[in-house]
C-alpha cells in the first residue's frame, strides 16, 4: 500500500481508481462493508483500489477542541487500510483552502483529474465541498458528465440502529466494550511505545508503563482491566488513561501497570486493549491515598480476570 501526503502527488496515479472517502475512524463494520465491496469491484475492473481521508479531520479543523475524540490514530488506520486491500491511502492536508474548495471543483479537481475515479464507493450519509454542499445527487450528476458511476453503499444497522463512529464513541464513553467490538468487528485498543516517566509508580509497588496519547482529546477516560501485548508477549494489568489529576499532570497519557511483568518495557510498541472499565479517574487527597486506591483497583481487576 503506499500513502499519499500530498494532492500534488495525485499526478502519479495513472491507472484508474476505485475510490471511496471519510474519515475511516475506528474502520467499524459499516467502514469494513463499504470496502469490502470497493475491493470486490476493483478486483473486477482491475484497478487500484483507493481510500481519500484528510488530516486532520475537517471536525477538527472546524471545532478544534470541540471536535470528536478519535477512536484510531492515524497508524492505525492506515494498517487497516493495508488488511482491507487498500492500494492507495491519499490522507490530503485539510486547510482552509480545501475547505473552500466547491463541491464541483473538488469532483473535477481531487477525484476525476486526481484519483483518476472509474467507480466510487460511499455511504449514504456522504456529504463535501464548501460548507457541506456537496451530495449524493451531485455526484450522481457529475459522474454522468465526467464518466465515472457511483455506488451508495447505505448504512449498516445493529439492530436497528445505524452503526457510525458516533455510536461506537458513546459505547466507549459507556464502557461498554463487549458491544464496542460487535461494533468494531475487533476489540478496541490503544497502540503507543512506551517512554520514560516520572517513576512515581515504581516507589509505591506498581511500576507502570507509560503511553503519550497523541491526541488530546480522549475517547476513554477512567481506570480499566486490560490486556497488554508487545508483540510477542502478553499481559493482563490495569490502566489508568487520563491527565493525573493527583500529580497535577498537564498532559494526557495511558499508564499500563502489567501482572507478573518482568521485561523492561522502555522504548517498546504496546497494543493495549480494553476489557471492563473499574471507574473513573479523580485526584487523592495524598499519594497514600492514591496508593491504596490503586491497590483496590489491581485486586478488582483480577476479580474480573478470573471470574
Amino acid at each position: 500500500m503506499r500513502l499519499i501526503r500530498s494532492s500534488s502527488q495525485l499526478s502519479e496515479l495513472k491507472q484508474q481508481t476505485i475510490a471511496s472517502i471519510g474519515n475511516f475512524d475506528g474502520f467499524h463494520r459499516g467502514h469494513q462493508a463499504i470496502l469490502r465491496y470497493a475491493h470486490q469491484q476493483a478486483r473486477e475492473q482491475q484497478a487500484k483500489l483507493a481510500l481519500l481521508s484528510f488530516e486532520p479531520t475537517a471536525k477538527e479543523f472546524f471545532l478544534r477542541e470541540r471536535a470528536p475524540a478519535r477512536i484510531y490514530t492515524l497508524r492505525q488506520k492506515l494498517e487497516l487500510a493495508r488488511e482491507y486491500g487498500v492500494d492507495y491511502f491519499v490522507c490530503l492536508h485539510f486547510n482552509q483552502q480545501l475547505a473552500n474548495m466547491s463541491a464541483t471543483d473538488f469532483v473535477r479537481e481531487i477525484l476525476f483529474n486526481g484519483l483518476n475515479i472509474q467507480h466510487l464507493v460511499v455511504g449514504n450519509d456522504f456529504r463535501f465541498g464548501y460548507q457541506r454542499t456537496g451530495d449524493l445527487a451531485l455526484l450522481e450528476t457529475m459522474g454522468q458528465q465526467l464518466g465515472f458511476t457511483l455506488q451508495d453503499c447505505g448504512s449498516l444497522l445493529d439492530g436497528k440502529s445505524r452503526i457510525s463512529s458516533s455510536m461506537v464513541r458513546e459505547q466507549l464513553q459507556e464502557g461498554h466494550f463487549d458491544l464496542v467490538k460487535s461494533l468494531l468487528g475487533r476489540a478496541f485498543s490503544i497502540k503507543g511505545k512506551v517512554f520514560h516517566g516520572d517513576k512515581r509508580g515504581r516507589t509505591i509497588g506498581f511500576p507502570t508503563a507509560n503511553i503519550v496519547l497523541r491526541h488530546r482529546i480522549l475517547p476513554i477516560r477512567g481506570v480499566f482491566v486490560v490486556e497488554v501485548c508487545n508483540g510477542h508477549d502478553h499481559w493482563r494489568g490495569v490502566a489508568n488513561i487520563g491527565n493525573r489529576p493527583t500529580v497535577n499532570g498537564l498532559r494526557n497519557q495511558l499508564e499500563v501497570h502489567c501482572f507478573d511483568c518482568t521485561q523492561d518495557l522502555y522504548g517498546q510498541n504496546l497494543e493495549v486493549t480494553f476489557l471492563h472499565k473499574l471507574r473513573e479517574e479523580k485526584k487523592f487527597s495524598s499519594f497514600e491515598a492514591l496508593k491504596h486506591q490503586i491497590s483496590l483497583d489491581v485486586e478488582a481487576a483480577q476479580a474480573y480476570l478470573t471470574q
